[in-house]
């Protein structure tokens, strides 16, 4: 079958050639605008030599051109490989090396270690400056005439090769199809309820598989994003208010910053839906913002191998609290042992959440080990464990790698944070287990208290104690000014460790 994911912006600007698809700063850049940026990056690539198939990297921050190229490199039938800009040379290096990327599109920070990382491939640079060798700027890349055609791909190519953080070692590439980028946007846009009318605050970064797949259900809804390229609370209030945003897509500790500002002042009418991924959000954090804000906020759940998604809370009345809701349209999501045997329902039967539909991605580039271990007769594991209640609502109760063993019973971190966030002197809170020779493992909590706050550490424990059973309360407790975190805004517990 013939697909090309980049259809979508060609439906789209054939009905809305002149509708805002990004705001940038304030500036309005069209649909036109962005199929017209899309041809010529397309026609550049091609002018290289490049064939259908062959990979190119974006080291881009969220920007129009990082739009641009991504579609330009789907229509010219070519696997776009997204790049964290913050990577250093030697990461770079690897998936330039695993991914056998023919071209790399960055920005000008570190183009020098860069350019080194890609070796002999020509680098395209956004910005100004002077360049290493075999370097040229961005704006070069993109050709005077524009390929107007979109390359007739299969709807089992490979459209992004999406290496994952690498939390469990090196990191692998997972291949995610046109059909699926395609079935991902169809499928979020309808939970959603996108429509033309709706301005997206596009701030998780669009090198994550959060980032591409809010690209993906904008475009397809011909619908607008406003686009900053970090988050910073201050900055975002300006943009929600300016630009009438009224959704918001986001990390929990987006909105840990969210609530602690004042926005008594900001006309925030038009914001209407919030969605939280990347990590469990607290109950607390969940409440607060939907009372504040007068929001619905949803929570899902997915892998970088899932396509971003495989299951989601889709209303006020069809939703559990603290769950991830259920599996998505074409998508099976099952609780099993170590086996992988299906386990009963209910909050005593925690096993592993694997899954099985359209989502589950081909496989991990040039690795077939790392993907028989990670799929196993259709189904995805996971890696993270959880229960399926009696109603078919899901829960996610920890990563298997972050359970903590202590005196033989099992720790569940979240369980622990949960406690940890009602209390009103904290801020963030991560837990982890360190060695104990006479137990094993002892838990240990990681808080930063929240600003005036005099919280101590027997205060805190004490206020555990009384919600938790003997064996599940820290122990100890660490106080920091500010959490570890990922390019996705998840608090990185192995630094923690």
């Amino acid at each position: 079958m013939s697909l090309n994911v980049a259809t979508i912006l060609r439906e789209a600007v054939a009905q809305h050639p002149d509708k805002p698809c990004l705001l940038v700063d304030g500036i309005s850049v069209t649909y036109a605008d962005v199929d017209r940026g899309s041809a010529r990056a397309a026609a550049g690539l091609l002018n290289l030599g490049l064939a259908r198939g062959d990979m190119v990297a974006v080291q881009l921050e969220n920007s129009a051109d990082f739009v641009f190229c991504y579609f330009g490199i789907l229509r010219a039938g070519l696997t776009m490989v997204p790049l964290n800009p913050l990577l250093r040379e030697p990461e770079v290096r690897h998936v330039m090396n695993d991914s056998g990327a023919r071209a790399l599109l960055t920005s000008s920070s570190r183009v020098d270690e860069v350019a080194r990382a890609a070796g002999d491939v020509p680098v395209f640079v956004r910005g100004s400056g002077e360049l290493p060798p075999r370097c040229h700027t961005l704006a070069s890349l993109y050709a005077d005439r524009a390929f107007d055609d979109v390359v007739a791909t299969s709807s089992e190519d490979t459209a992004v090769l999406l290496y994952t953080s690498g939390t469990t070692g090196r990191p692998k590439g997972a291949e995610l199809t046109h059909l699926q980028l395609l079935m991902n946007a169809n499928t979020s846009g309808a939970l959603f309820g996108f429509g033309p009318d709706d301005v997206s605050l596009a701030v998780v970064p669009f090198f994550h598989v959060y980032g591409l797949s809010l690209i993906g259900v904008t475009v397809r809804y011909a619908s607008t994003m406003t686009v900053l390229p970090r988050f910073e609370i201050a900055t975002a209030l300006e943009v929600m208010e300016r630009d009438r945003v009224s959704i918001m897509f986001g990390v929990p500790t987006m909105y840990h910053a969210l609530l602690a500002e004042d926005v008594t002042d900001r006309d925030l009418s038009a914001f209407r839906l919030a969605v939280s991924g990347g990590a469990a959000i607290p109950g607390e954090t969940l409440r607060e913002v939907e009372k504040r804000f007068g929001v619905l906020l949803l929570e899902g759940y997915g892998l970088s191998e899932s396509c971003a998604t495989a299951t989601f809370n889709r209303s006020r009345e069809d939703r559990r609290f603290l769950s991830i809701g259920k599996p998505i349209w074409g998508v099976e999501v099952r609780v099993v042992d170590e086996a992988g045997s299906r386990l009963p329902r209910g909050a005593d039967h925690v096993g592993e959440l694997v899954i099985r539909g359209h989502n589950v991605m081909k496989g991990y580039h040039n690795d077939p080990e790392a993907t028989a271990l990670a799929v196993r007769d259709g189904w995805l594991h996971s890696g993270d464990l959880g229960y399926e209640d009696e109603d078919g609502y899901l829960f996610v109760v920890d990563r298997k790698k972050d359970l903590v063993i202590r005196g033989g019973y099992n720790v569940y971190p979240r369980e622990i944070e949960e406690v940890l966030y009602s209390h009103p002197g904290v801020s963030a809170a991560a837990v982890i287990g360190k060695p104990d020779p006479r137990l094993g493992e002892e838990v240990v909590a990681v808080v930063v208290r929240r600003a005036g706050a005099e919280l101590g550490a027997d205060e805190l424990i004490a206020f555990c104690k009384e919600r938790l059973a003997a064996y599940k309360y820290p122990r100890e407790v660490r106080f920091v000014d500010e959490m570890p975190l990922g390019s996705s805004g998840k608090i990185l517990k192995r630094a923690l460790r």
